[in-house]
């Protein structure tokens, strides 16, 4: 039956088979627990590779997308604001350093809270799951944190572009976690079957794409829907999310990258098998005594370390394999997989070092590494999974009444690349056009250059939360103004002062109607 969401599960099953099979057969040389045989449990016994270099490659690589996906000392992502919406927003123009002041408070926010919301653990079990079998299924709940579902527990469908139709996931709960009215419908079924109470249910969560939403309902496995499970989501702000570490298109699912690299694994796995055999067959000591000579056996065993004994050194030899020319092939070979599975996995190519603070450059040249060494899968993780996680984290933020809401045409852009830090590369531009400007001379500089507006940008482009750390406009002029009082107090005498003091007073009184008097040389004086 196609019209509950087991049903659906099972007829969608078919077209993920062929895709978890080659999963399979990668975690066998990498991480066998990254994806299961079918039917495991607790007692499951794992085979364990005689080679540790594929599970250091996905380690290593799901580690640099973590750190390059999602920098720890920086947001990945910016909002951006055309001209014409900025002057809109604003009603006037010159305003772009206060609007990006204010965007950077909402990027530094999102920030804040994938940090406090362990996004990054999970992350790294996803991007696991996505070298190993290319495909893997995110859930960001309203509650706060994100669930990574290996390819084995959900069943997905694409169109032809590759956009998400429907999503249907599968997992095991405990009955006590579901509603009363369920659990009496399920109590009553064990008893007529005899199963015991406490034995797991599957829990079916059915996700489908309409027109301008998503419709998503959770069923049991005898097709009982679970009471207020019934919602919808905005498109681009679905809670499921679908990754996939290669785009193909017309398949529903992607391909890992541990799949391109299947043979060299392969090959790499039977040399250390040998090698480790041929080794321990090597190692063992064997002594052989001729049967004909006058040594005898007994004598060689009792012997103690540096005794004397009567015997024959040609009657005693010591088996030996004859086998170093041979091992010394399969170690070249060995080295040499090793050595292109290291560039493909990225071993050999850090240039992150092990510290608790990393610097931005390194991170830049990291993203770099990754976009020339993976051939744009940097870029799809930016477009399925940074957007979207934004605009889902954006969406529950705005919902619980974090964060204010945007006016239509302020979107978050994700950036690639060298370009992989957003804001960061707006600070190294800034920075180049002070440069640039250098052989002017600091007269022009002055003249030309807000200089107001380009500390407002710089420190905005370097994440810095900007309120009351710069003086205002306001705050420079009485600063300012209190410069010449001091002045003339010195020159004139405090009796002088007083006596402009009192002319301002009367002239800014609105019954006079008059505007305050201007100090030689400088602002309105109030």
């Amino acid at each position: 039956m196609t019209d509950t969401a087991k049903g659906r599960y099972s007829q969608l099953e078919s077209a993920r088979f062929g895709f978890l099979t080659r999963a399979r057969d990668a975690a066998l040389l990498t991480i066998p627990t990254l994806m299961p045989p079918a039917g495991h449990g607790p007692t499951t016994k794992y085979a364990t590779p005689y080679q540790s270099m594929g599970s250091r490659g996905v380690n290593n690589l799901a580690a640099k997308l973590v750190l390059a996906l999602l920098p720890p000392n920086a947001p990945f992502f910016r909002y951006t604001i055309d001209d014409f919406l900025l002057e809109k927003v604003t009603g006037q123009p010159g305003m772009r350093g206060e609007v990006e002041k204010a965007l950077n408070k909402i990027e530094r926010a999102v920030q804040s809270a994938i940090e406090t919301n362990a996004v990054r653990t999970s992350a790294f079990e996803a991007f696991k799951q996505l070298i190993n079998s290319g495909n893997c299924l995110l859930h960001l709940p309203s509650d706060g944190g994100m669930v990574c579902y290996r390819l084995d527990r959900y069943v997905v469908r694409r169109d032809p572009m590759g956009n998400v139709l429907e999503i249907v996931v599968e997992e095991d709960v405990s009955p006590t976690m579901l509603p009363n009215i369920i659990r009496g419908v399920i109590s009553a079924e064990r008893a007529e079957t005899g199963d015991s109470p406490q034995k797991t249910v599957k829990l079916y969560t059915w996700v489908r794409r309409e027109r301008h939403q998503w419709t998503v309902h959770q069923e049991i496995e005898n097709g009982a829907v679970i009471p207020r499970s019934k919602g919808t989501y905005p498109l681009d702000k679905s809670p499921w999310i679908p990754l996939r570490w290669s785009k193909i298109d017309g398949e529903d699912y992607g391909r890992g990258h541990v799949e391109e690299y299947l043979g060299d694994l392969k090959s790499l796995e039977a040399l250390s098998k040998a090698i480790v055999e041929g080794s321990a067959a090597a190692a063992k000591v064997l002594f052989l005594v001729n049967p004909n000579g006058t040594t005898r056996v007994d004598t060689v065993t009792k012997a103690r370390n540096g005794a004397v004994v009567a015997g024959k050194a040609d009657d005693v030899t010591v088996l030996q394999l004859q086998k170093q020319s041979d091992f010394q092939v399969a170690l070249a070979t060995i080295q040499r997989i090793e050595e292109r599975l290291s560039q493909a996995f990225m071993l050999a190519q850090s240039v992150t070092r092990q510290a608790e603070r990393v610097t931005a450059e390194e991170i830049r040249l990291m993203a770099s590494e990754l976009e020339d060494s993976l051939g744009g899968v940097y870029s799809v993780m930016s477009q399925e999974f940074q957007l979207p996680l934004v605009n889902r984290l954006v969406h529950q933020m705005e919902r619980q009444g974090r964060l204010p809401p945007l006016p239509n045409g302020i979107k978050p852009a994700i950036t690639t690349g060298l370009e992989a830090l957003g804001r960061g590369n707006d600070m190294t531009k800034l920075q180049r056009l002070l440069q640039n400007l250098e052989p002017l001379g600091p007269e022009a500089i002055a003249q030309r250059l807000n200089v107001g507006e380009y500390i407002k940008r710089l420190g905005t482009a370097d994440g810095i939360d900007m309120d009351g750390l710069i003086n205002s406009e306001q705050d420079i002029a009485n600063a300012q103004q209190q410069q010449q009082l001091m002045e003339m107090l010195k020159t004139l005498g405090p009796n002088a002062v007083n006596k402009v003091g009192d002319i301002a007073r009367d002239q800014l009184d609105p019954a006079n109607g008059a505007q305050p008097p201007q100090i030689a040389g400088g602002p309105a004086s109030g």
